[in-house]
């Protein structure tokens, strides 16, 4: 959520931090609700403090007098016109809040200008994408692909999207998640098993209500929501309290299955392990003084950027520009890592500052030693990683010539030997 404040004293500078990132918002009609909410909150203010000095009066007067009977009737229709007004005043401040909550985060100065994802800039490349294997082909072509990892199975259990993992593809998924949550842990993140669903209140203090409601899997009567990622239980974990200042940064992970509605794009882009509806993933999440937010931004791009260099993967680091950027976000780097058999970058962890918007829905605060009085924390997270896409490219990278998967040597302990056999 924004500010009140700036929206109150600089409109055009939010307005035109919104455009930047090319999003419909009718501005005009939220500082109009906003100016409506105060001034109703004026009147039962006024009301109410002419009722206390009426109070006082009151006191004052003699019981039974002409002045104290005239008293209790005006106390009386000040009390009825309290009530009206505060009826008025409650609906409309569930307008202001919605109309906030409808209200993007502003991109940071460094967001360079553009509307599509062709004109996100490229930060950094690492490896060679012509160095990998040259029998890659599209991991879904591999013979004896659906014999690990098996999707018509899925979609018959569950729906298009929801494979299982079977034998080596089963435990190779395993390797991963404990290898990336043990170099989070050695990079000093926390690790956390949270809760996979959240309520509407932890959903919306993220921002993925009411933005992304439609995408969400939803249970009912509980109105309780499955975790898109565990960013969501992890930022909420401090909803509504105080931070020491001394504290921060705070560090966490975690490792969640996600689940997300959404479809993207057809085509190859929706081919295998590209686009699933439950993945699993590990988050990395930091609550972090307002004054170091983007030097954290850029460690923890490091952290993430570490676990693909580490499996000898070839990515690339983009910027993203205002219109590709997202709504909660202030700054984003996307990390895309080089499937050959595809022959395309597939995206495979955000890094985000999300400055001050997540802290104010949430009410996450510290409080400054120096004044005493508590402040928002910035919040920012990142995958590290995404297993779908990162298995995608370890098996199209690293596809032999007998069929057979090389193993990256990091992830050798874990998975228990070199190769992978889909024989």
């Amino acid at each position: 959520m924004l500010d009140p404040k700036l929206l109150r004293e600089s409109p055009d500078l939010v307005r035109a931090a919104i455009a930047k990132k090319h999003l419909a918002v009718d501005l005009d009609a939220v500082l109009a609700v906003d100016l409506a909410w105060r001034s109703a909150l004026t009147e039962v203010e006024g009301l109410r403090s002419k009722q206390k000095a009426a109070n006082n009066e009151m006191a004052a007067l003699k019981k039974g007098s002409p002045e104290f009977i005239a008293k209790v009737q005006e106390m009386k229709a000040v009390s009825t016109e309290i009530k009206v007004r505060e009826e008025t005043l409650k609906q409309t401040e569930e307008k202001w809040h919605a109309a906030m909550l409808s209200l993007p985060n502003l991109p940071h100065a460094t967001v360079p200008e553009g509307r599509t994802p062709e004109q996100n800039g490229v930060q950094a490349t690492h490896g060679d994408p012509a160095a990998v294997s040259p029998q890659a082909v599209p991991h879904w072509e591999i013979p004896g692909f659906d014999r690990l990892i098996d999707f018509p199975r899925g979609a018959k259990v569950t729906g298009a999207g929801f494979p299982f993992f079977i034998g080596d593809g089963a435990k190779l998924v395993r390797a991963l998640l404990q290898f990336f949550l043990d170099e989070n842990v050695k990079a000093g993140y926390t690790e956390v098993s949270p809760p996979i669903f959240v309520n509407a209140a932890s959903a919306t203090a993220t921002g993925q209500l009411p933005d992304k409601e439609g995408q969400m899997y939803e249970t009912t009567p509980d109105r309780l929501f499955a975790v898109p990622t565990a960013e969501v239980p992890l930022t909420n974990f401090f909803r509504d309290e105080i931070l020491d200042e001394s504290t921060l940064p705070v560090c966490r992970c975690a490792y969640t299955p996600c689940f997300r509605r959404e479809a993207g794009s057809y085509g190859k882009d929706v081919r295998g392990l590209n686009r699933v509806h439950q993945f699993d993933k590990v988050e990395l999440l930091k609550w972090v003084h307002p004054a170091t937010s983007y030097d954290e931004l850029e460690k923890l791009r490091a952290d993430a950027e570490r676990l693909l260099q580490k499996l000898g993967l070839p990515y690339r680091v983009l910027l993203m520009c205002g219109g590709d950027l997202g709504f909660a976000q202030s700054k984003k780097y996307d990390l895309e890592v080089w499937a050959a058999g595809q022959k395309r970058w597939l995206e495979v962890s955000s890094c985000s500052n999300f400055e001050s918007f997540q802290a104010r829905r949430a009410q996450i605060r510290f409080r400054n030693r120096a004044t005493g009085k508590p402040e928002l924390v910035h919040t920012l997270n990142g995958s590290g990683l995404a297993v779908p896409r990162v298995l995608a490219a370890l098996l199209e990278n690293n596809l032999q010539a007998d069929g057979r998967v090389k193993i990256p040597t990091a992830l050798v302990p874990y998975f228990g030997k070199e190769y992978l056999s889909f024989q």
